[in-house]
């Protein structure tokens, strides 16, 4: 596994954003439910229930109520977990887009959840801001 990554313009410029095909959606569900048959790509326990994203056809075909139909962008640089500012200057620059987003940092990379119908938009942003930061760097 690659060493973990904390500069700000090296996280930019190698973020390599990648657009997953499939439609997300964010669900609340109870903590008895046996969260396999979903296959969440995220879970989260809260003290109103668990949150959990999962793709949009799974949640319609266990009539589960969603919120947030939304597209999911890998940020494919190994960021490291103390990094600082990675996650604030892309979410700056979609919301000069006006582009909301929902942001996850895992152990390896940072994903985005940007609204469905703005993927390619977003994913455009993302590439944009790499290269200006390779420009102004390089």
């Amino acid at each position: 596994m690659p060493e973990a990554e904390r500069d700000l313009a090296t996280l930019l410029i190698a973020m390599k954003p990648a657009l997953d095909p499939r439609e997300w959606v964010f669900c609340q569900v109870d903590r008895a439910l046996d969260l396999s048959e979903l296959q969440p790509l995220l879970t989260y326990r809260e003290n109103e229930g668990v949150t959990v994203i999962v793709e949009r056809a799974i949640a319609d075909a266990r009539g589960l109520a969603y919120a947030f139909p939304c597209r999911h962008i890998t940020l494919r640089v190994h960021s490291d977990l103390y990094s600082v500012g990675f996650l604030a200057a892309i979410c700056g620059e979609l919301a000069k887009h006006t582009l909301p987003v929902n942001a996850v940092s895992a152990y390896s990379h940072d994903h985005l959840f940007v609204p469905a119908d703005r993927g390619p938009e977003a994913l455009h942003v993302l590439e944009e801001l790499s290269a200006q930061t390779a420009r102004k760097v390089l």
